[in-house]
């Protein structure tokens, strides 16, 4: 698909080293991505095992012919709602050259998008307390803060 010069379209394994990049970019976010050559079998058995998987769709975005930002949507089909479906959207991550440009609103038109054709019932995503300008962004295109979400760290 293409939208505004930039092209969205599903991941492949050549793709893989540029989404470790952009992930490796985010301080914030406390995943410990690298770009150390020594991760890249890391990141292609990840990338292997989500291809396999037909509920999970990694996307990338280029322009110019170069990767520039990706997310992750997953489908999930749960037993509330009468065995609703729903999106869940996440690793969304753009480069940061490349942050206010417009991206981050094609990737979640794209998403919601995607959901409405799948039948969802709704798109979910969660984001670090700390993104606040994310969180601003979310609720511009129409997301509510519904739930308070908890991890555990394992």
């Amino acid at each position: 698909m293409e939208r505004n010069g930039m092209i969205i379209r599903l991941a492949t394994r050549d793709d893989v080293a540029a989404i470790a990049a952009l992930h490796s970019e985010d301080d914030l976010g406390g995943h410990g991505d690298t770009t150390a050559p020594e991760a890249l079998d890391d990141y292609l058995r990840a990338f292997a095992q989500i291809e396999a998987n037909p509920a999970v769709f990694l996307h990338v975005v280029e322009t110019g012919g170069e990767v520039v930002a990706t997310f992750q949507l997953t489908l999930m089909r749960v037993m509330t709602g009468r065995g609703a479906l729903h999106l869940d959207v996440e690793a969304v991550r753009t480069a940061s050259r490349m942050q206010g440009q417009g991206i981050g609103s094609v990737m979640m038109e794209h998403a919601i998008g995607f959901a409405r054709e799948r039948g969802c019932k709704s798109v979910k995503l969660t984001s670090n307390l700390k993104r606040t300008d994310a969180h601003r962004f979310y609720e511009r295109l129409g997301f509510e803060k519904t739930h308070a979400g908890f991890k555990l760290k394992l």
